[in-house]
């Protein structure tokens, strides 16, 4: 059984955010993702739990954790927005995040693809 999202009041949907950027790091993976707040839904994502992108780093004895392997997610994601036509994106930090390491890379690789940060 699906359920559907709850649907939030007109008044309530005009100031929120359209899309928004929230960004997970553990000890082993790097994952962000765009979630499209008016439905609830996620967008667009990119981790560096991918298969693909695991095994081609694994050949190459890169990290899947750490500043590099952010900033290459934050450049995958930026361009699967651009493919679906998702210009701007709004960034939330949680509590312990700060503008520093792999949080930058993320959104500085986002930028460099065209993404614009509100």
């Amino acid at each position: 059984m699906v359920i559907p999202p709850p649907v939030k009041a007109q008044r309530i949907t005009n100031y929120l955010k359209p899309s928004l950027l929230k960004m997970h790091f553990s000890n082993k993976y790097v994952s962000a993702q765009v979630i499209h707040a008016p439905t609830a839904t996620v967008a667009s994502a990119a981790s560096s739990q991918e298969k693909a992108l695991r095994e081609a780093w694994t050949k190459t004895q890169q990290s899947t954790r750490d500043v590099a392997a952010a900033a290459k997610i934050g450049k995958l994601l930026g361009e699967r927005l651009l493919l679906k036509d998702i210009p701007a994106v709004s960034v939330v930090y949680k509590k312990d995040q700060r503008y520093h390491g792999k949080v930058r890379a993320v959104i500085d690789s986002l930028r460099d693809t065209g993404v614009t940060l509100l």
